[in-house]
């Protein structure tokens, strides 16, 4: 999975047949920009390897990955669910289009209020993570005079070989149960009155590049559901997760296909419904970031390209040292001089580089850059970190692009702050007669 959505058109870099150049004009750098075409072709890569394999599940894309309700809403119309993993994805799953029914809440940290939304909703389940998320979800369900559909997440303690960051599969990691101590907490859960146990569920992580990692932590899994299904407890579903890679740089990572062949060979001869949960897989390479050169400095034998995007905007260069590619928005001669350049952001901090040593031609100020595979993890981590804009999202279909999500005013930002009165004269106190 490439950025494919992006290429270059008489000279100039298009996502799908919108001249990015034109968007710039119109909106202001930087912006994001996704491709609705790259979306439903990483989808049906998904639905078809499964639909091959002979083994049909719930693709619930994996929202945090990238929350704008356009991304979200297309996806759903291609047949796709929705994993969560808090109240706020929620809502915004059901404000997309996503059926409650196709909605998988995972999370290690759900609270009363949200565990009492999702069921107010009529979510497919909850992956609970803990002993004590089991007792609270079977007591507010009880109180409502429900039954929280539940898999239990399991740790199988496999390293997935990704960044320690995005490793969620190991014995220490904050995720999971234990697999031992799912085993018997899961007999505990049949017997709660509030609980409707459904199966098991396990993730291990996020840009797994090869399969081995994926088929030991199944295989335990699988083998799990054996041992339960052994003491004549009910098993009817298996959520595998996500963390299906893609290739920023030299990675080689399966495709879908074989990614579903392999979860159809570990549970062959289980009846199960099976649920997966890609997020990167499915939007990182429909989007891309569009930035301006401001100046090109130079240090020693060093060069700088700094831009108006930043760290804030694009924060897994500096918190992972993730690579991007990068392009000039326009088209590079033939004979065009290259040389290493570092592309570093505005902001007020030595981290704000958001590629390092990058092959380029001579570029001047105003000239476009286009960070590639941007459309997960991006915008959705962004901040407002010196005091900077959040910046806005477009969207494309063919030769159409909308502003799916606007750059907010200086006045919207600071609407829910309050200056106390004791300093302006103008404020509320909270307390006062």
């Amino acid at each position: 999975m490439t950025d494919e959505a992006f290429a270059y058109r008489h000279g100039t870099l298009h996502a799908e047949g919108v001249a990015l150049e034109r968007v710039a004009a119109e909106v202001g750098t930087p912006f994001y920009v996704y491709a609705e075409g790259a979306l439903a072709a990483n989808y049906d890569a998904f639905a078809r390897g499964f639909a091959a394999a002979g083994r049909p599940a719930l693709i619930a894309y994996g929202v945090k990955a990238n929350d704008c309700l356009a991304v979200i809403a297309a996806l759903a119309r291609r047949g796709a669910g929705a994993d969560v993993v808090s109240g706020g994805e929620i809502r915004r799953a059901l404000a997309a289009g996503v059926a409650p029914e196709r909605i998988v809440y995972s999370g290690v940290g759900k609270t009363r209020a949200e565990m009492e939304l999702a069921l107010a909703t009529g979510i497919r389940q909850f992956n609970v993570e803990s002993e004590g998320e089991l007792l609270l979800l079977d007591r507010v369900a009880r109180e409502r005079g429900a039954k929280a559909p539940v898999a239990l997440r399991v740790n199988p303690d496999v390293d997935a070989g990704t960044h320690d960051k995005i490793s969620t599969g190991r014995k220490g990691d904050k995720f999971g149960i234990d697999l031992a101590d799912a085993l018997a907490l899961y007999a505990r859960a049949t017997a709660l009155p509030g609980i409707a146990v459904r199966g098991l569920a396990v993730h291990i992580g996020s840009q797994i590049v090869e399969l081995a990692p994926f088929r030991r932590a199944f295989g335990r899994v699988t083998e799990a559901v054996g041992a339960l299904r052994g003491q004549g407890l009910p098993v009817a579903a298996l959520d595998f997760g996500g963390g299906l890679g893609v290739r920023y740089r030299d990675e080689t990572p399966p495709a879908p296909a074989d990614y579903a062949a392999m979860i159809a060979e570990v549970t062959k001869g289980l009846d199960l419904e099976i649920v997966v949960e890609p997020g990167r897989a499915l939007v990182a390479s429909a989007g891309a970031l569009v930035t301006q050169v401001l100046y090109v400095k130079g240090s020693g034998s060093k060069r700088f390209l700094v831009v108006d995007a930043a760290m804030n905007d694009l924060i897994r260069p500096a918190l992972y040292g993730a690579h991007h590619p990068v392009r000039t928005l326009r088209a590079q001669a033939p004979d065009a001089q290259l040389g290493p350049a570092d592309i570093v952001g505005p902001v007020c901090e030595s981290g704000d580089v958001l590629a390092r040593d990058r092959s380029l031609p001579l570029m001047e100020a105003g000239q476009l850059l286009v960070i590639g595979l941007a459309g997960a993890y991006g915008r959705v981590m962004a901040s407002c970190y010196n005091a900077r804009d959040l910046i806005p999202e477009v969207f494309v279909r063919g030769e159409e692009w909308t502003i799916a999500r606007r750059r907010p005013t200086f006045d919207e930002s600071v609407a829910l702050e309050t200056v106390p009165d004791w300093l302006s004269g103008t404020g509320r106190r909270r307390g006062a007669a």
